[in-house]
């Protein structure tokens, strides 16, 4: 099984580079998700992030940081075939602002090259199938296929309602000798039209992401809008949060998708939190590829650790993913935001 989804992550970035000219899932890794909170809720995040994370979930989240933060991620997927990496930090500056940076690493290491290694039957360099004997593993060589995402954020409180904010992002994906770069904006919005619920929307890639490889292909991730809501009920000593989120694309999935129409399609993410007197958390989600999510946290003073655990079906036939996050606050008089509203 990890041959298959090595030969799968191989052929997949192979294709973007042998240009089809497709855009299709050319930046599907920026859609995996970060942090063990949000991913123990299934991805329904959009209304929810209000701490660092928010510079990956909805920019406009951000802007409602108190004090410096800094969150780590490291998440090993299929076997720990496929390592996948996040970090960011968040600053309030002023009465309604925050700054962030982010970066998001997915990554198979240590691909063996056998191109160059196969030999005939007297030991000797051979191209010609006919000929060929064995491969010799002095002379196999490794690479890396490995895709990046940078985001800076801008995030602004306009007021205690309405929040907005922007990612600049850079996108970088290498594979061998092979490598591409792009350049993308997204756009999010933060609401609360009366107390208790709660709204979010961030369009993603909203000037449509252009990615140009170095072999003379070019390949251009469409525009992703994700809308979602979430509302608060206080109940048995703390506060439970169901959160909705819809993944609104324009790039024709039909079939692997929830639901179409056209080429337009749309999936779903839903989650529940139970905090309980901002200490203990309990979560659970269903997310867009029909997965259920599992999660716990345990709020420390200026840490945050955060666990998500997500179950593959026996028909998938891949290992069950364990993530944990870690969220540090610099909470401090020195650091903490001037207060504004």
């Amino acid at each position: 099984m990890r041959m298959r989804v090595l030969i799968g992550a191989v052929l997949i970035a192979t294709s973007a580079i042998a240009g089809t000219g497709v855009g299709k899932y050319a930046g599907e890794f920026i859609s995996l998700g970060v942090g063990g909170r949000a991913l123990g809720m299934g991805g329904a995040f959009v209304a929810l992030a209000n701490d660092v994370t928010a510079g990956y979930w909805n920019p406009a989240g951000l802007s409602h940081i108190i004090y410096p933060q800094i969150t780590l991620m490291h998440d090993e997927r299929y076997g720990s075939l496929v390592n996948y990496d996040y970090g960011a930090v968040a600053l309030p500056v002023g009465t309604n602002t925050s700054w962030g940076f982010s970066v998001i690493r997915l990554g198979v290491d240590d691909i063996p090259d056998t191109r160059n290694a196969g030999v005939d039957i007297n030991g000797n360099l051979t191209y010609d199938p006919n000929q060929f004997s064995r491969v010799d593993p002095n002379r196999v060589t490794y690479f890396n296929a490995a895709d990046w995402a940078f985001y800076v954020t801008y995030s602004k409180k306009q007021s205690e309602d309405f929040s907005y904010g922007a990612n600049l992002k850079i996108i970088r994906r290498d594979l061998g000798d092979n490598s591409a770069t792009g350049l993308g904006i997204d756009i999010g919005a933060w609401y609360t039209p009366f107390d208790n619920l709660v709204l979010g929307a961030n369009l993603q890639d909203i000037t449509t992401t252009f990615l140009a490889w170095n072999t003379g292909t070019n390949e251009l991730i469409s525009p992703t809008m994700k809308v979602g809501s979430a509302y608060f009920i206080e109940a048995f000593g703390g506060r439970f949060a169901p959160a909705v989120d819809f993944d609104i694309r324009f790039e024709g999935r039909k079939y692997a998708s929830m639901a179409h129409i056209g080429p337009v399609s749309l999936d779903l993410h839903t989650g529940m939190e139970f905090q309980f007197k901002n200490i203990v958390a309990l979560r659970v989600g269903y997310n867009d590829v029909k997965q259920v999510s599992f999660g716990a946290g345990i709020q420390l003073p200026k840490l945050n650790i955060d666990y998500s655990f997500a179950h593959f079906t026996a028909a998938d036939r891949l290992d069950d993913t364990h993530r944990i996050s870690l969220m540090f606050t610099l909470e401090a008089d020195q650091f903490k935001r001037v207060s504004g509203y």
